[in-house]
């Protein structure tokens, strides 16, 4: 079994968990790539590994089974980026607290491993966004598992969003900005504006306007096989756009598209694990102070 270990960063405190994960790999024979960021991460707290290959995304990422994405959701994300279209299973190891993708605590890392070896889990497949335009964005990484959004590029005044759903006119949206949210991302920066929480096998996308100027404007969750279209229109001639944690800037005369991606995210869930567990821990739904 080949797997891969991706992470940015993780707190010092995170080094014997680290430990524990590479060494309880080893015991099963697995054969433990890592990533270049991983790797500079290991020489930042002095971690010795021995019997490990470095990864060079291009060339093998295609021949892994699993990629073990270390940090937190930002990481899982990332990690996202780096498997692209081969789809190749990802487990999120927590580094810090509870989170809504990086779902295994530290205390259950070697119950994980196990869980891999004995084939004793579940993929869910995680609809992506994808965002089409004449010219090249985002270093050529055109999809993302939470969101796409508009903004304006900084303290000015709103922009005005006119919003195509397959080439129908929907609305201008005047506004600080607008976000196209996935199941997944539904609980991320869509949540913070107002947005709905869509559990992560529906097929949808939801709309989410950013401080919009007309109250009346409300969320919209609509289809995901529909293609969204925008034109914006500022003061400014330059406006931000940016999926995930990626941001750019695009001109007024640069046409937006966004659609599903024709590939998922492949997320490992253990037994045990459910989305609305989650919610109940991160959202303390249920959980009344005066008790």
């Amino acid at each position: 079994m080949n797997i891969a270990i991706h992470g940015i960063g993780f707190p010092k405190e995170f080094v014997p968990h680290v430990k524990e994960l590479i060494t309880s790999l080893q015991e099963h024979d697995v054969k433990i790539f890592f990533t270049e960021a991983f790797s500079k991460s290991l020489k930042k707290h002095q971690v010795k590994i021995n019997s490990y290959e470095p990864l060079l995304p291009k060339s093998l990422i295609s021949e892994m089974d699993f990629i073990l994405s270390v940090g937190g959701d930002g990481t899982l994300l990332d990690t996202v980026c780096l498997v692209g279209i081969h789809e190749i299973p990802i487990v999120g190891i927590n580094s810090g607290r509870l989170g809504f993708l990086a779902t295994v605590a530290k205390d259950a890392i070697q119950k994980a491993v196990k869980s891999l070896i004995n084939h004793e889990y579940a993929i869910e497949k995680r609809a992506l966004v994808s965002v089409h335009t004449e010219k090249q964005l985002f270093n050529g990484v055109n999809f993302g598992l939470n969101e796409f959004t508009i903004h304006k590029r900084d303290t000015s005044s709103m922009i005005t969003i006119h919003t195509y759903i397959d080439g129908q006119y929907l609305n201008s949206y005047w506004a600080d900005g607008l976000i196209v949210a996935t199941p997944t991302g539904s609980t991320g920066y869509s949540l913070s504006c107002g947005g709905p929480l869509i559990s992560p096998g529906a097929r949808n996308f939801v709309l989410t306007p950013v401080s919009p100027h007309n109250l009346n404007v409300r969320p919209m969750i609509i289809s995901d096989e529909c293609e969204i279209s925008f034109k914006v229109e500022g003061r400014g001639e330059k406006f931000l756009v940016s999926l995930d944690s990626r941001s750019t800037t695009i001109d007024a005369s640069d046409e937006l598209k966004v659609k599903k991606a024709t590939f998922s995210a492949c997320l490992v869930k253990f037994p045990g694990y459910h989305f609305f567990d989650t919610l109940r821990q991160k959202l303390n739904w249920g959980f009344d102070m005066r008790n």
